[in-house]
């Protein structure tokens, strides 16, 4: 909170990623908070280079697809990224991660 503007209203400090939200609020439209310790997100450091910029690698293979295009079967892999979550996993091609990636298939059966 930053201010109460009078009886019935507050002026907000919002995160920079609700600027687009106006920041006076009714009293009637605020709740007290109460601590939840599942809401707690874990706090990774990622190391950025002098462009600003950070190095990623795969973790781990989610999932496997073969997608057929004629009479070829084109073999992919679901990559899970470091830095990431699973829903920002993404499909790459089995060879090209076997290539540049060979201890991912190391552990698999």
């Amino acid at each position: 909170m930053l201010e109460r503007i009078g009886p019935a209203a507050y002026w907000l400090a919002l995160p920079p990623n609700l600027s687009g939200v106006y920041n006076v609020f009714q009293v009637s439209t605020l709740r007290k908070y109460v601590f939840d310790p599942t809401l707690l997100l874990e706090n990774t450091p990622v190391e950025l280079r002098e462009d600003l910029s950070f190095e990623e690698h795969p973790v781990e293979i989610l999932a496997r697809e073969v997608k057929r295009l004629q009479n070829r079967e084109i073999p992919y892999v679901k990559i899970l990224w470091s830095n990431h979550d699973e829903q920002e996993a993404t499909w790459e091609l089995e060879s090209a991660m076997l290539e540049h990636y060979p201890y991912l298939f190391s552990t698999e059966s």
